[in-house]
Order: C-alpha cells, then structure tokens, then sequence
C-alpha cells in the first residue's frame, strides 16, 4: 500500500472560504510541478470543474452517503494514484453530514476514513480572540479528527491579523495562512451555486490564478506540504478502485479487451457535456467504457447530430434552464435524440437529462420523448435520497435499491410516468421518473460506483 500526502480542507460552516482555499492550494503546488489529486466531499458537481482547471486532472467526488464508507478510501487511491498530493475540499461545516445520519457523509466523517490532517478554514471577518475558542472547539469535538492547522480568511489589517494569531497562540493549532478580504478571487453564483467552469472558462482561468497567487502569499506552503506527508499509508485494505475489476465483480459486460475470449466491436455511447450538461461523474465514464462501451463525448449546444454510430446515450444534469433557448433551436439534434429513444436504444437521463427529453422546458419546444413539461421554480430541491426501481430499465432491473442526490429548482409535470423510474423513501414516499422503451428518466443524480452493474447493464442493452 503506497502513502498518497494528502490534506482535507475544512471550515466551520459553509461561506468561509473553503473552495478559494482549496482550490487556490492545487494551482499553487501545480504550478510548483506537483501532481496533484483533486477531491470534493459530497455530491457538488460544480467545485471539482475549478479544481480540474487548477490541477489538470478530473475533479473526483468522495461521497459517503451514495458510495457508502467503504468505497471511499478505494475511490480516494483510484483519483490519487500516481500523485504527488492530493487535496480533499470539504462540505458545509466540518461535521455536517446527512441529515438525520450523524456523521455520515460530513467531511470530518471522509477526513476519517482517509486518516487525512484537516485544515480548518475559518472567516475570521467578524472575530478577533473569539477565534481560539471556536477552533478549539471544532479541534476537541471528535478527537479521532485531527485538525492540524488553521487559514485565516478575510482578514482585514496587519492589526487585525496580530490580534488573531495572538489568540491562536494557546490553542494549541497552529496557523498556516492568512488571507485578506480580495475581490479578484470572487466567483460568480445563481440559482444552484457557483456558475460551472464551462459557462465561463476564461473568467475562471483568470479567477483560479488569482486564487493561487493568493495562497502562495498567503499560506505556508512548505508547512501545509509536510502536512500532508505526515499522513500515514493511505487505508484502503482493497486497494485502488478499479473500473474493470467493479465491473467483473458485478457480472461481466461486454469483453472489453479481447481476454477470454474474441474480441467485440465496441459499440458507441455519447455522453452529452458542454455547457449546458455539466454535472457527471468521472467514474460513469470510466465504468462505461470497462464494460465494453466506446464512450464520446457531444455538445447539445453546438453539435447538430449524434456521434457517428451511436448506440446508446447518457445525459447528466447540468442547467438546460439557462440554456433552453440554444437547446430548443438546435433542431436537428432534438430529432435525432427522439429518433434514437423510438428505437429503442438504451437512453439514461439525470435531472437535466430528463428535462432536455420532456415536451416542453419554459414553454419551450425539447427533444419530446416524454409527455411532460418541465418549468423553472422557486422552490430548491435538495438533499440525498434512498430509492428503489419500480420498473425493468436500461439502468436497474426492479426491486434494485440506490442512494441518490437531487438538486434543481425546476419542477416536471407530471413527475412521473405510467411506469415510473423510482419509488423514493426520503424524505416522503413518493413516485419519480419514466422508464419506457428503453429511456430511464428521472430527476435523481447517482453515482454508478456503488453499483457498477448499472453500467453493464446500460452497455449490455446497447445493439452493436
């Protein structure tokens, strides 16, 4: 087992600074040409697109509650093999984890399994000694988390920062940066959060580079460095997660590399991403593609027509809604997305997925393989979910049982179809989703990790 230096970065409570911090921390020890592994605690889709523009790697996700604690410490070594450092960004406040779970799922709960140092980030805009007892407080709650250092944020003057660190003095946790209050390093937010890196790559190249060149003046990068390297062999008993492997284990697939027998055409599965489809999981891919799949990616917004020979396709979330103007004008590819649902072809669709294939999306016209219409809302809908599959699909065979996420302000009616996608048991009971032909449609994100036989099952369905 190797050891991957590794540090969490945490905060009291969600708005401190995290991402800045986190993110600004990847670009600096990039840019010192180290191989840096990019991680998120939770579901959040949006945070690992900065992180891979700093870092350039694939943003991974460690979530607890989907994955289950188990599979978090593989999928940590799967993301970090071959790294120099990994950096994990927290969610919300340090132990804040799935309502009604206790620590599950918190970033002190992942900061455990990883046996990782926590660097606390706290805003210190509106504190002076205050600050000692609240970082002594997080540092002696659960002593099986260990909090070893502290960023200061928004720090507002030489004297202010003096005061603050005169304080942290008999804490007994030691301060590794000070930020101050900076504009530059902003990033824009709407309805579900920062805007992705996709929508505004340019603006987010400028602001990544403003991030790291406020930590490296900042923060002690040495001292966050040996840190990490403080940090004992990374505890996965399993090893590394493999795709490949989680897709043997979980039945077989197509024979992907020609072993055991003769070697198949791989058939294609276009994955829908540019802007408006942002939010996917580097794993999906990676599973897809173990089971058999040659997997291409395609922009709704600017692609006329399917990959050439697509057999299957998968549409994640993203935000349709901004975009619904650009996705209802490209005709020809709504055409080919309903031709290819009339055929029977295998279709999965997240949240966005399911919007872009309704009727109607703001009264505009989509792709039409379902009668529903979907419509902004006011109202978010957010948190982790239990699920079953209520109905044979492309994704689960009936009675299959998922945790899942959703997050969107839109509403679809009807929310379900005459063979709906999922019965749900949090926080209601209710029905959810479309399955019909073969389309799986539904609004609940899910990260396919955690039952690879998803993807086999999606590839097996897929004609070549």
């Amino acid at each position: 087992m190797v050891t991957i230096p590794r540090l969490v970065i945490a905060a009291p409570a969600s708005g401190s600074g995290k991402t800045t911090v986190a993110t600004g921390l990847m670009a600096a020890f990039a840019e010192r040409g180290l191989a840096v592994s990019p991680h998120k605690v939770g579901p959040d889709y949006i945070d690992p697109g900065y992180h891979s523009l700093a870092t350039g790697r694939a943003g991974r996700n460690l979530d607890a509650y989907m994955c289950g604690p188990e599979l978090v410490a593989p999928l940590f070594a799967h993301g970090a093999r071959g790294c120099d450092l990994a950096i994990v960004e927290g969610v919300m406040g340090l132990y804040d984890g799935a309502s009604g779970e206790g620590e599950l799922a918190s970033t002190a709960h992942v900061a455990k399994l990883l046996q990782a140092p926590v660097v606390l980030v706290v805003d210190a805009s509106s504190q002076s000694r205050s600050v000692a007892a609240l970082v002594h407080g997080f540092a002696s709650w659960d002593p099986e988390v260990r909090i070893s250092g502290v960023i200061l944020n928004k720090v507002g003057s030489d004297r202010h920062e003096l005061l603050l660190r005169e304080a942290l003095d008999e804490s007994g946790v030691p301060v590794m940066g000070v930020l101050r209050r900076a504009e530059q390093v902003a990033t824009p937010s709407r309805h579900l959060g920062l805007v992705p890196v996709a929508e505004r790559r340019g603006d987010a190249v400028a602001a990544v580079a403003a991030m790291a060149a406020q930590v490296r003046s900042g923060c002690d990068l040495d001292a966050l460095m040996a840190l990490a390297r403080s940090a004992p062999r990374t505890p996965a008993a399993s090893g590394a997660w493999d795709p490949v492997e989680a897709v043997r284990q979980a039945g077989g697939g197509r024979d992907a590399d020609g072993e055991g027998g003769p070697r198949r055409r791989r058939p294609v599965v276009a994955v829908a991403g540019g802007p408006a489809f942002t939010f996917s999981y580097a794993e999906h891919s990676e599973l897809l593609a173990a089971a058999g799949a040659d997997v291409v990616t395609f922009d709704p917004l600017r692609d006329e027509t399917l990959p050439e020979g697509t057999r299957g396709l998968v549409i994640g979330g993203g935000f349709p809604e901004v975009y619904a103007p650009e996705l209802s004008a490209n005709e020809p590819l709504r055409k080919a997305v309903a031709d290819l649902a009339a055929a029977g072809a295998p279709l999965a669709a997240e949240c966005a997925g399911l919007l872009y294939l309704s009727r109607s999306l703001d009264g505009l016209p989509m792709c039409g393989v379902l009668d529903a219409d979907g419509r902004m809302s006011k109202r978010l809908t957010l948190g982790y979910r239990e699920a079953v599959a209520l109905t044979d699909s492309p994704l689960a065979a009936v009675g299959t049982r998922l945790r899942g996420h959703e997050f969107h302000r839109t509403v679809l009616e009807p929310g379900a179809g005459a063979s709906p996608a999922w019965g749900m048991h949090l926080p209601e009971r209710r029905v959810e989703g479309f399955v019909q032909q073969g389309v799986h449609a539904s609004y609940l994100h899910t990260h396919w990790a955690s039952a690879p036989g998803v993807a086999r099952r999606f590839v097996d369905r897929v004609e070549v």
